[in-house]
């Protein structure tokens, strides 16, 4: 067994929570192991006055983190499924994900207002395309703004009155303990999530058997059929942070349902498709629904963008 066994993470709250969970559970499967957290500040952390979308897109949580893998400074990193592109830098491979939490998106607003009920003109605030999209099919008469940060700092700008509400991740509030902020759960049919959202994910070299062996017992293989069919549909649109993109599979009876929407930002156009499928073929699935999506005019929007 390796000597020390370095988890690389983000500095925030809710990555170092995820660090955190992923070290009980090898502890747990692996008494006696010794490991540390590897801290590392990315540059999406560092740049937070310009949306996602214009530097780059979530691949900028995980660079530093995969640099530090290959260059030996690190033996695995703890991940966000969504903030993972579909292709991963050469070398690394992502072989366990864990059961996954709440997929969906949670409306956290000021007074307490449904997303139903606040008034026209409200000022709503996200980083996501995809969240934008949605909310202006459903409310084009609602402002939606640009919002970065970690959970406290967007928590924090809501409550300061900067905004009339906020969009976060269901799993983050919820791993935080911050669950009773949540407002109102926003879920299907109105309402679709991001590719792999609520999934965490271990990343680690490809040579590294030790560090794959060690993981092994984590992972969730149920999850990983939902994740890779998701993903598929993210491969073949090439879709970064850029392309506002919903990707949600379930996994009932041993068949994959998934749904995927890829719409314009101003929410005005959305292209859907949907398949399902045996849990050996989720990938097959991902790349056929994608297929659809484009077939049925997903291509022109993305160019669009």
């Amino acid at each position: 067994m390796k000597k020390t066994l370095r988890i690389a993470t983000r500095k925030s709250a809710l990555a170092l929570w995820q660090a955190n969970h992923v070290q009980d559970l090898l502890i747990e499967s692996h008494p006696g192991i010794e490991i540390e957290l590897v801290k590392i500040v990315t540059q999406g952390d560092r740049i937070l006055d310009r949306p996602l979308a214009e530097i780059g897109g979530k691949g900028l949580f995980l660079k530093e983190l995969e640099r530090a893998m290959l260059d030996g400074e690190a033996d695995l990193a703890v991940h966000s499924m969504k903030d993972v592109p579909a292709e991963m830098a050469e070398g690394l491979v992502l072989d366990a994900v864990l059961p996954r939490a709440n997929p969906y998106d949670a409306l956290v607003s000021r007074n307490g207002q449904l997303l139903g009920d606040l008034p026209a003109g409200s000022r709503i605030g996200t980083s996501s395309l995809r969240r934008k999209s949605q909310l202006l099919a459903l409310r084009p008469d609602l402002e939606v703004d640009d919002l970065r940060g970690n959970v406290d700092t967007r928590l924090r700008k809501l409550d300061e009155g900067q905004y009339d509400a906020i969009i976060l991740a269901c799993a983050g509030l919820q791993r935080l303990g911050l669950g009773e902020r949540i407002t109102e759960t926003l879920q299907m049919p109105d309402w679709l999530p991001a590719s792999t959202q609520g999934i965490i994910g271990l990343q680690c070299r490809q040579d590294d058997s030790e560090t794959r062996s060690l993981i092994e017992p984590l992972a969730d293989s149920d999850t990983m059929v939902v994740a890779s069919a998701e993903r598929a549909v993210a491969r073949v649109l090439e879709a970064t942070c850029q392309v506002p993109l919903a990707a949600h599979a379930v996994l009932m009876s041993g068949t994959v349902h998934l749904k995927s929407i890829v719409s314009s930002i101003d929410g005005k156009e959305a292209i859907r498709a949907s398949g399902e499928s045996p849990a050996s073929d989720a990938v097959a699935l991902g790349e056929r629904v994608a297929a659809d999506l484009l077939s049925n005019g997903a291509g022109k929007i993305i160019a669009g963008l």
